[in-house]
């Protein structure tokens, strides 16, 4: 990876979650595996046996379904400092459901599940940082099903704006479209509305 320090930007992610001591990274980062990622290449596709907690360092990515008629549907979108896993194929060993996507050039950081829940066993900061990637994961899903049940297309759409800041202009509108739900035309009426075209 040319231009950063991957092993300074896992630092800085995981130090955003929990006050972990120098030594306490140092000693997990040999269990970490750093890769790249082309735009539009997948970190696991739907069937996959999911086995790793993928933290992007740089980059955006989605996760996404893709029904029986071949259409695409955007789950979530990921920014850096987010994770890319499927809970239930970690946990119970079965098929992802969906597939995970880098959206643009990703540097992600890797680490097995297994060696994930060793090091939480091992060390309460550890331990402490699995829960709050728990807790992050399911106010991140809370919040967009109440998005999706108590806000229209624009307000979602203002959400997204807000949430994301200046890497949502990094994200191709077609897939911020089909992840506020809605149609490339809706989503360019809100646009136009808006004053964004």
């Amino acid at each position: 990876m040319q231009g950063f320090d991957s092993e300074a930007l896992l630092t800085k992610i995981l130090m955003q979650l929990v006050p972990f001591e120098s030594s306490e990274i140092a000693a997990a980062l040999d269990v970490f595996e750093f890769k790249s990622y082309g735009a539009k290449s997948h970190l696991f596709k739907s069937q996959d046996i999911v086995q790793d907690v993928h933290f992007l360092l740089t980059g955006i990515g989605r996760y996404y379904y893709i029904d029986v008629n071949g259409k695409e549907f955007n789950k979530s979108l990921v920014k850096q400092g987010g994770a890319f896993t499927s809970i239930g194929s970690l946990i119970e060993r079965s098929p992802s459901p969906f597939y995970a996507q880098a959206l643009s050039e990703c540097n992600i950081a890797s680490i097995s599940y297994h060696n994930l829940v060793m090091l939480s066993q091992q060390n309460s900061n550890w331990s402490e940082f699995v829960r709050k990637i728990y807790e992050r994961l399911a106010i991140k899903k809370e919040k967009r099903e109440a998005s999706f049940l108590l806000l229209n297309a624009q307000q979602r759409y203002e959400q997204f704006l807000l949430e994301f800041g200046p890497d949502s202009e990094h994200i191709a509108l077609n897939q911020v479209a089909m992840y506020l739900g809605i149609t490339d035309v809706s989503l360019s009426r809100i646009r136009k509305k808006m004053g964004l075209t």
